[in-house]
């Protein structure tokens, strides 16, 4: 069974929103956060390495993974699969860690049919001008290309209020505080408490009976 406390965390929210920095800075400051890495039939971008950023599929092996069932989520995505292998949870409850996803929309929407205690947070840019900066300083984007991911990015605004918290990603160390505050908040939900809790009320209770029943 799913242990409650160790609830997956999904980063979405459209291309430019800035994901992959605040997802790799969280991952730096917290020991309780073990990164999914997706599979995808894309081809590596300069400097992603294979099994650290995703990994990387030939589409015959990626929809084996879908037939067999072996995916939480999986969606394509400007004609590329994408998708997080059900492995990669088991791996982070093992470690006693929450699975830290970030995936796009339509993915989010798949974990939570399937993982309906993920905790979603929807990663906003501050405005245009910087979702345009931040996607042209990839240095990756064509034209036809770029209106896509702006296409995407519309169709994605529109599903902010399907997500558990929206962030404005601004400052990276204001977003940080933000999306730190939101887990611990959420891991201490009474339906998400830990083994540790738990056996603190049993502790109490047990104690306060024998009190109680003594005198």
């Amino acid at each position: 069974p799913a242990p409650s406390h160790l609830f997956p965390i999904v980063l979405a929210g459209p291309s430019g929103g800035g994901k992959t920095t605040v997802r790799k800075a969280l991952l730096q400051r917290r020991s309780d956060l073990v990164f999914s890495v997706s599979a995808t039939t894309r081809s590596p971008r300069p400097g992603e390495v294979e099994g650290a950023d995703y990994q990387f599929l030939a589409p015959e092996d990626f929809e084996s993974l879908v037939r067999d069932g072996d995916l939480l989520e999986w969606a394509e995505v400007h004609g590329e699969l994408y998708g997080t292998p059900r492995s990669n949870l088991e791996r982070a409850w093992a470690r006693e860690a929450h699975l830290l996803l970030d995936i796009d929309v339509q993915g989010t929407r798949q974990l939570r049919a399937r993982q309906p205690d993920a905790l979603t947070v929807f990663l906003l840019p501050p405005n245009y001008e910087r979702l345009v900066d931040r996607l042209r300083g990839r240095g990756s984007e064509d034209v036809e290309t770029f209106r896509r991911r702006m296409r995407s990015a519309l169709s994605e605004l529109s599903e902010v209020e399907r997500f558990d918290y929206a962030v404005v990603n601004d400052e990276l160390d204001d977003t940080l505080q933000a999306v730190e505050a939101i887990v611990s908040a959420e891991r201490h939900r009474v339906k998400r408490l830990s083994p540790v809790v738990r056996e603190s009320i049993r502790e109490l209770s047990e104690s306060l009976n024998r009190m109680l029943n003594a005198s």
